[in-house]
């Protein structure tokens, strides 16, 4: 199963496999304190559509559509792809993120990007 969490929220033996998503590296957390596994920075959004979106929920759905069409043309989503769906198949997978909104971000967009394909 794919999850998303915030990278500042407790490590959980739930959590499985811990994929960083955002192209910046988290404030004020230590790479120990963030036990992830892997730092996807090249799935993220890119950085334009990042400072566009500014986290502005108004935004939110134009976000969306926009990043949808940016991993479409991604090529390392072929990769992040064939990673999580291997790495789910005996565990969960958690898409961690830095944003403080836990609903309206690039980590959700992106599990819903993967549902769906």
């Amino acid at each position: 199963m794919i999850i998303t969490k915030r990278i500042y929220e407790a490590y959980s033996d739930e959590d499985g496999i811990r994929i960083l998503v955002d192209r910046l590296w988290p404030r004020g957390i230590s790479r120990e304190k963030a036990k992830i596994d892997f730092w996807y920075k090249e799935i993220a959004p890119s950085n334009d559509l990042r400072k566009w979106f500014n986290h502005d929920i108004e935004k939110y759905e134009g976000f969306r559509e926009k990043y949808f069409d940016e991993l479409k043309g991604n090529p390392a989503l072929q990769d992040f792809s064939r990673l999580v769906t291997e790495k789910s198949k005996t565990g969960n997978v958690t898409l961690l993120f830095s944003a403080k909104d836990e609903e309206h971000n690039n980590a959700v967009v992106l599990k819903e990007f993967l549902e769906l394909n």
